[in-house]
């Protein structure tokens, strides 16, 4: 189990009990009430220390190397029913960014989301979850066979953002991801959109117009990533948490902005200190949000869809 910086007292505090275990296992000493007093204070600074988070520090979850990826979640969520889908039809296959047929229960879905990797070797692989422009025409072929067949569409969002090497503007990166914005737009099936780490910039919007946009809680969502925001503005890294408070990058700022539709509560300690559980409540909520779109007709979908973007940022002095 890696900790970040601000995790350190839960670190030594779980030590403590670790070792505490231990005496009483291989000794014949009572230590059952030292154990217990040590699971409170251990509960108590979990408690205080993820209820006051600054936005960096989600910033910092959302980027935690144990945190779940897309594939982890279309897993738990699909079982064996998964079947990945691949290639654009015109370049090649983008490993950052997978898509492919489901099911939850007896509902199908068309699963699209970027995917991360876990060690220096998968991160290569996958471009450290940055799309190229063909893994944008991949993701939007298989929204449109989705709405051929009359299926609805989960897109999960995790990504540092669009890969912005030369090659990939000279394939049409920002066209990719116009077109995929406009065609998401009037896409006649429901689209659910989950942010389960990173949101970053047109990245995270090539596949990120939905019905209805869940945030996990500890994620965020933002047109900059906090360290760049620094270094443009202050032309250094080091102002990064003060960037981070001025982006309003959390699930709790785009909700009140009404930029998303809900947040999904994280288990104590983030996504990644209880993985079923979170599989398990994002799965409820993408059931629950398919449930509520299922019975609108196409008309209603877009219409609604439409609106509900056209409505963003307007202000009412």
């Amino acid at each position: 189990m890696e900790y970040l910086e601000f995790e350190q007292p839960i670190k030594e505090l779980e030590e403590q009990l670790e070792k505490c275990s231990v005496i009483g296992a291989e000794s014949n000493v009572d230590v059952s009430n030292t154990c217990k007093q040590i699971e409170k204070k251990l509960n108590e600074t979990k408690k205080e220390i993820y209820k006051n988070l600054t936005s960096w520090q989600r910033v910092q979850l959302s980027r935690h190397p144990n945190r779940p990826y897309t594939l982890d979640y279309i897993k738990a969520l699909c079982g064996d029913t998964w079947l990945e889908l691949h290639g654009d039809r015109n370049v090649k296959d983008d490993k950052a960014m997978i898509g492919g047929l489901g099911k939850i229960g007896d509902q199908s879905f068309m699963f699209v989301g970027q995917q991360k990797g876990y060690n220096t070797k998968t991160r290569q692989y996958r471009n450290f979850g940055m799309a190229n422009p063909e893994g944008y025409r991949k993701a939007l072929r298989l929204m449109k066979s989705a709405e051929k067949f009359g299926v609805p569409v989960v897109c999960l969002i995790d990504t540092p953002g669009a890969y912005p090497g030369l090659e990939a503007e000279e394939r049409g990166q920002g066209e990719a991801i116009a077109r995929n914005i406009l065609e998401m737009t009037r896409l006649t099936v429901p689209i659910i959109v989950v942010i389960i780490g990173e949101g970053a910039s047109g990245g995270a919007l090539g596949i990120g117009v939905g019905d209805t946009v869940l945030m996990l809680e500890n994620t965020w969502y933002s047109v900059i990533s906090p360290e760049s925001c620094s270094s443009i503005l202050w032309r250094s890294w080091e102002y990064k948490e003060q960037a981070a408070e001025a982006l309003k990058l959390t699930a709790k700022d785009m909700k009140k902005l009404s930029l998303v539709d809900k947040i999904v509560r994280e288990p104590l300690g983030g996504a990644h200190s209880d993985r079923d559980k979170t599989f398990d409540t994002v799965k409820k909520e993408i059931l629950q949000a398919f449930d509520d779109l299922k019975n609108l007709s196409k008309e209603q979908l877009v219409d609604k869809r439409m609106d509900k973007y056209s409505n963003m940022g307007v202000f009412k002095g």
